[in-house]
C-alpha cells in the first residue's frame, strides 16, 4: 500500500529538459579562476565585521594564497567599505596582476558611486548584480520582466560609459542574475544576451565575466549543473563570456554543485576561505581547490601553510575552523581507531621503504592526500586513547619521537599498558604520555629490587670467564653476592638467583643502540621466562649494553611482582 504523500508544504524543484546532457562524462582538467569573495560577501556575514587594519591584512593573506580576482567591498552601500577601496588604490597597495572587485546594484546613483571609489585604480571589475527570479520581480521589487531586463541594460550602458571616461583603468564587468537558480533559464538567457550586447567590449582577451549564483541552494548539484550546461550551450558569444559560478550552502552541498558545474563548462568560481558568508556560507574555496589537487589538478593556489591560514582567519574573523572540516580541521589527519592507525602506519612505511625509487601515486590506507601537501606534519596523524586498541602504534610513536624500537614481541604489553592508562584518564593520550607509560611500566617499574651496582671481571686465565659481583636491595636492605658464570648476564643471573626466591629464565633479548656519538645509550629489551611459562619483558638503558642488560632483567623481575600482588 502506497502511502500518501502529506507534505504539501515543500515540492522538489522542477528538473531541467536536457536529455543529451554531456557534463556526467567530463572531468575536470584544469583549475578555474579563482575569486575570493571573503572580505565582502564573507565579511557581511561575521558577527563582527573586519575593521579596516583586519581587511588589510586579510587582503594581503588572499594574495599570498594567489587569488587573481579579490572582491573587496560594497563602495556603494558603506561609507568604510569606499575607504577601504580608496585606501588600496592611494597606497598602491594591489598587486600589478591582481583585479580588485567592487560589487553594485543596478541601480545609476549606486554604479556611480562605485566608480568614485575605484579612481585612478590599475585594474579593477565592476560587479553588477539584480534579482532576476519571479519570486524577486514579484515579491521584492514588484517588477515585471521586461522592467528588470530593461534596468540591468541601463545600468551596463553606464558602466561602459564610466569605463570608457577612465582611459588609464582595465576595467572589466561582471554582471549576476542574482537567484539564477530560481529564474526562468529562458529569461536568464535573455537579460544576460542583453547585458552583453550592452558591454559590447567582450572579446576572448577580455571576456565579460557571466556570474550565474546557486545565491539560495535550493536544487540538488546535478541540476545546478543542468542549468549551467543549457546556458553554456546556447549563449550566442560562449567564447567571449567567462561563465563563473557562485555557489551557497543552504544544503550542505557547495562543493558538490560548483564540482559538477565545472564539468557543466564554467570557467571560475566564487567562494571563500573555509566557506564563510551568508546563512551557511558560500563554497568552500579550500575544499574545492585541494580535491582538484588530490585528483592530479594544480588548483594555482598556495594552501602549503594551512594551519598558518587557518590561525590567520580564525583570529581576523573570530569564527573558529570545526575541526572535522576537510583538509583544515585539527583532526582531518587524525586515526583514533585502532584499526585505522595501523593501517596509516603500514602504509607510511611502505612508502619511506620505497624513497628514491619512482614516485607513486599518493595510496595510503585513510589518507586520501598527503597532510604535507598542506603543510601538516606526521606527527599529529597518529593519537592514542582509549578505542586505540593495538599495541603496534604506540610502538611506532615511541620510534618516530623517542628512537625507541621495541621487539615484536613485546607490542603486546606496550599496547596493554597504554590502553589501560587511557582507560584510566578517559582521553587522548599524548605522545608524552605514552613515552611516560614506557618508563613507568617498563623502564623504571615500581617494586622490591633496586640495582644498586653490578661489577663483572674476566677471570685472570680464562676470560671467557666472568666473576661478578651483584649489590642488589631488596625492600630497602642493602645485598651483595658474589657469582660465576660464561658471561656477564650468566654471572649476574646466578648472583640474582641467591637473593631473589623466584625462579626464572632469560630468553633471547634484543639490543638497540638509541642516539649517535658520545650521547649514544645502548636499550636493551630483555623477556624473563616465569613460573607457568608466562613471559615478561623489562628495559634497560645505559651507556654500556651489559649494564643495560642487568637493568633490564630487574626491571622484569619489579613487574613480575608487581603483578603478582594486584
Amino acid at each position: 500500500m502506497t502511502k500518501k504523500n502529506t507534505n504539501v508544504k515543500y515540492a522538489p524543484p522542477p528538473g531541467i529538459d536536457m536529455p543529451a546532457r554531456q557534463w556526467p562524462g567530463r572531468s575536470i582538467t584544469r583549475a578555474p579562476q579563482w575569486c575570493s569573495v571573503d572580505l565582502r560577501d564573507g565579511n557581511q556575514a561575521l558577527p563582527d565585521p573586519l575593521d579596516p587594519e583586519q581587511k588589510l591584512e586579510y587582503f594581503r593573506l588572499l594574495c599570498r594564497v594567489g587569488f587573481k580576482h579579490i572582491e573587496v567591498a560594497f563602495p556603494s552601500a558603506s561609507q568604510d567599505d569606499f575607504d577601504f577601496t580608496r585606501r588600496l588604490i592611494e597606497g598602491l597597495l594591489i598587486p600589478d596582476d591582481v583585479f580588485i572587485m567592487a560589487l553594485t546594484q543596478a541601480r545609476e546613483h549606486l554604479i556611480a558611486r562605485t566608480f568614485e571609489s575605484l579612481a585612478g585604480v590599475k585594474r579593477a571589475i565592476l560587479h553588477v548584480y539584480c534579482a532576476t527570479s519571479d519570486l524577486h520581480m514579484d515579491q521584492v521589487f514588484g517588477l515585471s520582466r521586461e522592467q528588470t531586463l530593461t534596468m540591468c541594460v541601463r545600468s551596463v550602458e553606464q558602466i561602459r560609459a564610466l569605463a570608457d571616461a577612465m582611459p588609464g583603468s582595465d576595467i572589466r564587468i561582471e554582471f549576476s542574475p542574482e537567484e539564477f537558480t530560481d529564474t526562468d533559464p529562458v529569461f536568464a538567457l535573455e537579460i544576460c544576451q542583453g547585458v552583453f550586447e550592452a558591454w559590447g567590449k567582450a572579446t576572448q582577451d577580455k571576456p565579460m565575466i557571466l556570474n550565474l549564483p546557486a545565491t539560495v541552494e535550493r536544487r540538488p548539484p546535478n541540476q545546478y549543473a543542468d542549468l549551467i550546461e543549457w546556458f553554456c550551450s546556447r549563449f550566442t558569444h560562449r567564447d567571449k563570456v567567462c561563465v563563473s559560478l557562485h555557489a551557497h550552502n543552504d544544503q550542505g552541498m557547495a562543493v558538490a554543485a560548483t564540482e559538477l558545474a565545472l564539468l557543466a563548462g564554467a570557467d571560475r568560481v566564487e567562494g571563500t576561505l573555509f566557506g564563510h558568508g551568508e546563512r551557511t556560507g558560500n563554497v568552500d574555496i579550500v575544499i574545492l581547490a585541494n580535491n582538484l589537487r588530490s585528483r592530479g589538478v594544480d588548483p594555482g593556489l598556495d594552501f602549503s601553510d594551512l594551519d598558518g591560514i587557518v590561525a590567520d582567519v580564525e583570529r581576523l574573523t573570530g569564527m573558529p575552523v570545526p575541526g572535522r572540516q576537510p583538509y583544515a580541521g585539527r583532526y582531518v589527519f587524525t586515526a583514533f581507531s585502532g584499526s585505522h592507525q595501523d593501517a596509516i602506519r603500514k602504509g607510511l612505511r611502505r612508502r619511506e621503504k620505497a624513497a628514491g625509487q619512482t614516485p607513486a601515486a599518493w595510496k595510503v590506507p585513510y589518507l586520501h592526500v598527503d597532510p604535507a601537501d598542506v603543510g601538516r606534519r606526521y606527527e599529529g596523524l597518529i593519537r592514542i586513547n582509549s578505542q586505540s586498541g593495538k599495541g603496534g602504534v604506540v610502538a611506532w610513536v615511541l620510534e618516530r619521537d623517542y628512537g625507541i624500537e621495541p621487539p615484536k614481541e613485546m607490542l603486546p604489553e606496550i599496547g596493554a599498558a597504554v590502553q589501560a592508562y587511557s582507560d584510566r584518564v578517559g582521553r587522548e593520550v599524548s605522545s608524552s604520555e605514552v613515552y611516560q607509560v614506557f618508563l613507568d611500566e617498563f623502564v623504571n617499574p615500581a617494586g622490591p629490587y633496586a640495582l644498586v651496582g653490578y661489577w663483572p671481571r674476566p677471570d685472570d686465565a680464562d676470560p671467557t670467564h666472568i666473576h661478578g659481583e651483584v649489590r642488589l636491595e631488596v625492600d630497602g636492605q642493602p645485598h651483595a653476592v658474589t657469582a660465576d658464570g660464561n658471561g656477564p648476564i650468566s654471572a649476574f643471573v646466578h648472583g640474582l638467583r641467591q637473593l631473589v626466591p623466584i625462579e626464572f629464565r632469560v630468553k633471547n633479548y634484543h639490543e638497540q643502540a638509541v642516539g649517535k656519538g658520545a650521547d649514544a645509550r645502548a636499550v636493551a629489551y630483555v623477556p624473563l621466562e616465569m613460573p607457568g611459562g608466562k613471559v615478561i619483558f623489562g628495559v634497560g638503558s645505559d651507556t654500556n649494553i651489559d649494564q643495560a642488560a642487568v637493568r633490564a632483567i630487574v626491571a622484569a623481575l619489579n613487574r613480575w611482582t608487581s603483578t603478582k600482588t594486584r
